[in-house]
């Protein structure tokens, strides 16, 4: 007689869709994969706001695509949800209002006003951060302004994750990782800083009772609730871990040691590596967050990154593989034209209200040229985030990883390498965030340390992409640098003009197709 598999789940609720993984509980090995779309979006810049129930609602549906016996052998589950949103919770468990999600910048005045008030020094001293827009102590201090009525209704504030983990198991809890992304809570110290919500609320004292209890990294939240069970089809004994942020999940997925790094090209764009150090930013690029295994993960993120080529993609009346293929047959010499894509504003550097523009366009520019510099400024945006974790301190020496939606493009590949100079590493499992969730359900099942499953896991394996020869990707890194630096020198977030190589001046109006802006949304 067969003995029964045991089971992990990790899920990944991302911002437009949830993923489920199940994996054998000592192997590793992929049993199942499920995936659901997100409804219940309100994409109206500067505003992004779900429902959080969509988010239930596309677990569900993940779970119901699985074997019933698959279910059966689940023994524990965890979530790694998006960064930084927002869900208000009242007395009787309904959400308050739609959850404002990582990418919602209506927050920039209050983010400003976080900042001005405490330094950005004393910001990157207690919290390792500083707080942008996307923070969720600017979110709650905008609806707190904005919607003062909810502010006596409010009886739980969650991140996405919580939120999820709170309707598996119960327990309002969340755990370092993702806490390390609100703007409250100090990693080195593992405690919330009533000082820094103070500047929110006013008194604390009764708001730190309505945030979640941070757990360990190999502590579970309980477990799943008779109510859950029945609603995703498995046994009432699933342990619930305690879940993390999705930048963090990756992370473990990979099974990064310090040293490696990773460009993740999704909605957003992240360069980020694992660090023993914490790291204090006061220029506010880099992001000193905490990992889900104990240490840290200091990261940059950028708003822009494949809804910019999906964008440019419908400009062209092509699809995200056909852009690709125009891309690779782009010229990307010396005058080719240079796409700064900050079409939804951008968070690094903190740009808000910006809009993308290109430069260098000339009356012989091709489909392919508009299509290479659509992926070029992306990439380019992410690798001076790299740069910038340099800048503090970081060990970056080991393997690059391209991950996300965008490391399926063979153009994000090609040019990723080609950028960097040296070969860059596309993992086999493109979906990290789910299995890093995964490790983490397989470390509250087994009592094992999230790192001690991860070194178990054959994890971080992949396709090795070498740069191709002829590019020089310091000079296409240095010209757009060179535009980018010319547009916003004047500290302003709208570009002033860009300049054509032939000293024409381009103002951002010229260089947009017919009927679109160049903050056009998707």
């Amino acid at each position: 007689m067969t003995a029964a598999r045991l089971l992990a789940a990790g899920v990944d609720s991302s911002t437009q869709s949830t993923k489920v993984e199940l994996r054998e509980l000592d192997s590793g090995r992929l049993a199942a994969r499920a995936g659901a779309p997100h409804l219940h979006t309100c994409w109206d810049p500067p505003v992004s706001e779900q429902d959080p129930h969509t988010w239930w609602e596309a677990l569900a549906a993940c779970f119901a695509q699985f074997d019933k016996a698959d279910r059966a052998d689940v023994v524990a589950l965890s979530v790694a949800g998006q960064q930084h949103g927002l869900v208000l919770v009242g007395e009787d468990g309904a959400a308050l209002r739609p959850a404002k999600l990582w990418n919602d910048t209506t927050a920039a005045p209050q983010a400003r006003d976080l900042v001005d008030r405490h330094t950005p020094e004393r910001w990157a001293r207690r919290c390792g951060s500083v707080p942008r827009a996307s923070f969720t102590v600017a979110k709650l201090a905008w609806v707190l302004d904005q919607e003062p009525e909810l502010r006596p209704r409010i009886d739980k504030i969650m991140l996405p994750h919580d939120w999820l983990v709170w309707r598996l198991s119960g327990a309002h809890v969340t755990d370092r990782g993702d806490a390390s992304g609100t703007g409250w809570y100090d990693s080195v110290n593992n405690e919330l800083a009533a000082d820094l919500l103070e500047l929110v609320v006013g008194e604390p004292g009764e708001w730190l009772t309505r945030l979640p209890r941070v757990l360990a990294p190999d502590q579970a939240a309980g477990l799943i609730t008779g109510e859950a069970a029945a609603a995703l089809g498995l046994t009432k004994g699933v342990l619930v871990g305690p879940g993390t942020g999705d930048n963090m999940g990756a992370a473990l997925g990979l099974g990064l040691h310090p040293g490696d790094s990773v460009i993740s090209l999704g909605t957003s764009g992240t360069a980020y590596s694992v660090s023993r150090a914490p790291t204090r930013d006061p220029s506010g690029a880099v992001a000193g967050f905490a990992d889900a295994a104990g240490g840290f993960l200091p990261l940059v993120c950028t708003l822009n990154a494949t809804r910019v080529t999906d964008t440019v993609a419908r400009w062209l009346g092509v699809d995200a593989g056909g852009l690709a293929e125009l891309a690779l047959a782009g010229d990307g010499g010396p005058n080719a034209p240079v796409l700064v894509p900050y079409f939804d504003g951008e968070r690094t550097p903190d740009l808000p209200d910006a809009a993308g523009f290109f430069a260098g366009l000339r009356n012989d520019a091709t489909r392919a040229d508009l299509a290479l510099a659509a992926h070029d400024g992306v990439l380019c945006g992410l690798f001076e985030g790299l740069d910038a974790l340099r800048a503090v301190g970081v060990e970056t020496g080991g393997r690059l990883h391209l991950i996300g939606g965008g490391a399926r493009s063979a153009a994000y590949r090609q040019r990723a390498a080609a950028l960097y100079g040296e070969p860059i590493t596309v993992p086999d499992d493109d979906e990290t965030v789910a299995l890093g969730a995964a490790v983490q359900a397989a470390a509250v099942a087994t009592g094992c340390h999230p790192a001690d499953v991860a070194s178990q896991w054959p994890l971080g394996r992949g396709t090795l992409v070498e740069p191709p020869p002829g590019v020089d990707g310091r000079q296409v890194r240095a010209r757009y640098a060179e535009h980018r630096q010319r547009a916003f020198s004047s500290g302003s977030d709208e570009p002033a003009e860009a300049v054509g190589e032939c000293g024409h001046v381009q103002r951002p109006d010229d260089a947009r197709p017919h009927g679109q802006s160049a903050g056009t949304r998707v």
